[in-house]
């Protein structure tokens, strides 16, 4: 049981419409619903905070981070990646570090970390590519081969 059902409902139906239009490679409705999803996610923040696993469970807060992931404003991005960054380290928020982590560093024109962003089936520009699976590895992701292998595929 969670301590707040009604944020976990509200978040769950914006996971699934997000994912299942990627899916339907519908970038018209996502432009429109990213927005609309940061906007939503801004106001909750400002009310209760991170929506973390102790509020939501962690599929909610995995949904809230998809958001945050998905929107296309970098101040919010980057103020959602420190409220994370305070919380307790679990390996989901590890992930949910190094992928926010990578998506704010690309956006800015800037080499990414963990290697977790593409352009299509290759990877934006990588720093210090001798040391990536180490980095990867703090983070309790796998060796960048096997990301590679499954990102190639899509």
């Amino acid at each position: 049981m969670v301590p707040n059902p009604q944020l976990l409902k509200e978040l769950t139906q914006r996971f699934q419409l997000d994912q299942s239009l990627s899916k339907e490679k519908n970038w018209e409705k996502l432009m429109n619903v990213y927005p609309k999803n940061t906007k939503w996610l801004e106001g909750i923040i400002r009310e209760v905070g991170w929506p973390s696993q102790n509020l939501v469970g962690i599929f909610g807060e995995q949904a809230a981070w998809l958001i945050v992931q998905h929107s296309g404003d970098v101040k919010f991005q980057e103020k959602c990646l420190r409220l994370i960054k305070n919380l307790p380290l679990t390996n989901e928020r590890k992930h949910y570090i190094a992928y926010l982590t990578d998506r704010i560093l690309v956006r800015g024109g800037n080499k990414q970390l963990y290697g977790t962003q593409y352009d299509g089936i290759q990877p934006f520009p990588i720093e210090n590519e001798k040391e990536l699976d180490l980095r990867r590895k703090t983070m309790g992701l796998g060796p960048f081969s096997e990301y590679h292998k499954l990102m190639a595929k899509n």
